[in-house]
């Protein structure tokens, strides 16, 4: 059989529910507020037809540009040859969670506010500039109990 040209195409598995998580969503999904601005991951839900996403979109993190009473309004980036386009989806709040991505950056500008304010306080200058993870300490391996074991190449031997 040919392959067919359908929007649901390959979506087997991606839009399936997961194990033990079918039947009726929960109502916290409809009680979440999006602003506009906030980050959001399109997760398209199979349980809900209605709204739901292009399969190109799934997984993809966007940024809400509007909000209206069933669904929100997405600016995702996809690449189309050499360019990326900023494409504008209409998405209902079933295929929508809020995103992560940015828990570790404001998590961090919290840090640095904090750490200025105290070198202010102090009269110190203070960089809050992220360092590369530098390569780990040395350290003694002991021998005490096992003897140092040498270990050579076995010679390369053609068999006929």
């Amino acid at each position: 059989m040919p392959n067919t040209k359908g929007v649901r195409r390959g979506t087997r598995y991606m839009f399936s529910r997961a194990f033990r998580k079918k039947g009726p969503l929960s109502t916290s999904i409809y009680l979440k507020v999006y602003k506009v601005g906030d980050f959001v991951d399109v997760k398209a839900d199979g349980a809900i037809q209605r709204g739901m996403p292009h399969k190109f979109y799934h997984g993809r993190t966007g940024r809400v540009f509007n909000v209206t009473k069933r669904a929100v309004g997405v600016i995702v980036s996809k690449p189309i040859r050499q360019r990326i386009i900023n494409k504008r989806i209409n998405v209902r709040v079933e295929h929508v969670r809020q995103s992560r991505c940015r828990e570790d950056f404001l998590r961090r500008v919290k840090e640095n506010e904090r750490l200025k304010k105290e070198a202010k306080e102090k009269g110190i200058k203070v960089s809050l500039k992220r360092q590369p993870k530098g390569p780990r300490g040395g350290h003694f391996v002991s021998t005490k109990y096992e003897r140092p074991e040498e270990v050579h190449a076995i010679p390369y031997e053609f068999v006929a």
